[in-house]
């Protein structure tokens, strides 16, 4: 019994810190996301690969194990169905030596309720942040 209350305290405290860290991800990617998509494609412009359509950055969000942060830029040829992204979904799985992630611009930014992939729309740059 003396060891149980630790061990509740330090789990509640990672949901705690896991859930901020998540919401202040989100609203960090939110409020940088314009700043973001600008380099990206002034980047992409001047090395001659740039994306002709309309582009914005969202947050990555898992579904399944894990919870990590993150934050991609998706593109499409309209900006109706850009507009409909609200994050892109990264699911891992493994098949024998083989891992593989898969990154699904989807229209919700809690993979835990309902969400559809948005058609006519890819992930066109990766972004990390260096801690």
């Amino acid at each position: 019994m003396f060891l149980a209350a630790p061990f509740a305290y330090a789990s509640i405290g990672d949901i705690l810190k896991d859930g901020i860290l998540i919401y202040g991800g989100g609203a960090l990617v939110k409020s940088i996301g314009p700043q973001l998509n600008d380099f990206i494609n002034t980047l992409t412009f001047n090395k001659g690969v740039k994306f002709d359509g309309y582009t914005k950055v969202v947050p990555i969000v898992s579904i399944g194990n894990g919870t990590r942060i993150g934050a991609a830029q998706v593109g499409g040829v309209t900006k109706a169905a850009v507009d409909r992204v609200k994050a892109v979904g990264q699911l891992e799985g493994e098949f024998n030596r083989i891992r593989a992630q898969a990154l699904i611009p989807i229209d919700s930014e809690n993979p835990l309720q309902q969400f559809k992939r948005v058609q006519g729309v890819g992930v066109t740059a990766i972004i990390d942040i260096k801690l």
